[in-house]
């Protein structure tokens, strides 16, 4: 490492952006084929156009390089000894050029940071977990919360390699693809709260709510929707957490409002009862948000391909348009 800084920090940029580096392939061509026209012929270059590079060349290394003998240009000592550099420094160069970034995820180590804003984390990460077990054992996932207002800056700042929630669109720097829409049931202990399923709007405003708030306001991820249709709960507790939520429903007469997926797969080990929720409520959609420089990247790529495919999506590449994986429960409308 310390040899390749040292290389790195004698390179004379201004001399080699002074030198045509073209120059060298036409020396090596010259070594293969001994004679002008064949070089020319093998870089598809016109004689008079190979002769001038052969003439650049006597002048810039101060030697003939090839003398001509008969019908053939003998190499001097000087392009002999120039000869395997010349040979090396090209073949790295096609390497760099034809090489193409590989990833091999039943090999290769690497710990991908996800950051999350939503419930998605609670149903993604332990599919995700065990499928990595068995199909990339020396792949590790760290989880970490990225809000809203903050992800994108988590992304600039390489704090995060891709986020999964709902996020809005990041600008020219970001890629997002929406995954599937949400949709919004409520739960309550039907030991504690005598109501029965579907809850009509009256009972639904009357009782006291549990939600989840990430931020100041106890209306949480509800806020904006609720503003949207004018409507005030009677908020009684919020918390970040969805399960601190659901805790809470089951010890205590309130309601909670979350996303679908959360109260199928939850509310019964709670011992909760579901209701649709008699609001249209509208909230965003779950998406995936990476930095655009990795959009190429194939490890990162990879892991985006295995969040589609745990959440049963299909790729925006593959269906020329972003997928919604979900269908959409019924629900009660306002009355």
């Amino acid at each position: 490492m310390m040899r390749l800084m040292d290389d790195i920090r004698s390179i004379d940029h201004f001399n080699l952006w002074s030198f045509d580096l073209n120059l060298l392939v036409a020396f090596d061509a010259l070594m293969r084929d001994r004679n002008v026209t064949k070089a020319a012929a093998r870089l598809r270059l016109q004689q008079p156009a190979m002769s001038h590079n052969l003439a650049t060349l006597r002048v810039l290394f101060q030697d003939e390089l090839f003398i001509r003998v008969g019908r053939d240009m003998a190499p001097t000592a000087r392009a002999h000894a120039l000869a395997a550099s010349v040979r090396h420094v090209l073949a790295q160069a096609q390497g760099i050029l034809t090489s193409a970034e590989s990833f091999d995820p039943l090999h290769d180590e690497r710990t991908f940071r996800v950051g999350f804003c939503s419930e998605v984390e609670v149903l993604l990460m332990p599919l995700l977990s065990a499928r990595l077990r068995r199909t990339a054992p020396a792949i590790k996932v760290l989880a970490s919360p990225a809000l809203p207002d903050k992800v994108f800056r988590l992304l600039d700042d390489g704090d995060i390699d891709l986020a999964v929630g709902g996020y809005e669109d990041g600008g020219e720097r970001h890629r997002r693809e929406i995954l599937f829409e949400r949709f919004l049931l409520c739960c309550f202990n039907p030991e504690l709260i005598d109501a029965q399923s579907p809850i009509d709007r009256k009972t639904y405003l009357e009782l006291p709510h549990a939600l989840v708030s990430h931020g100041e306001g106890i209306e949480g991820c509800l806020d904006r929707a609720l503003r949207r249709l004018g409507v005030e709960l009677n908020v009684a507790t919020a918390a970040p957490e969805f399960l601190t939520v659901l805790t809470t429903v089951r010890k205590g007469p309130l309601l909670a409002t979350l996303p679908s997926r959360i109260i199928d797969e939850y509310a019964p080990l709670f011992g909760l009862a579901a209701s649709p929720v008699p609001l249209d409520l509208e909230i965003r959609p779950i998406s995936m948000v990476w930095p655009a420089q990795t959009d190429r990247e194939p490890a990162a790529a990879w892991l985006r391909d295995e969040v589609r495919g745990i959440l049963g999506v299909t790729s925006a590449k593959q269906k020329g348009q972003s997928s919604a994986g979900f269908e959409r429960p019924s629900r009660i409308r306002p009355q």
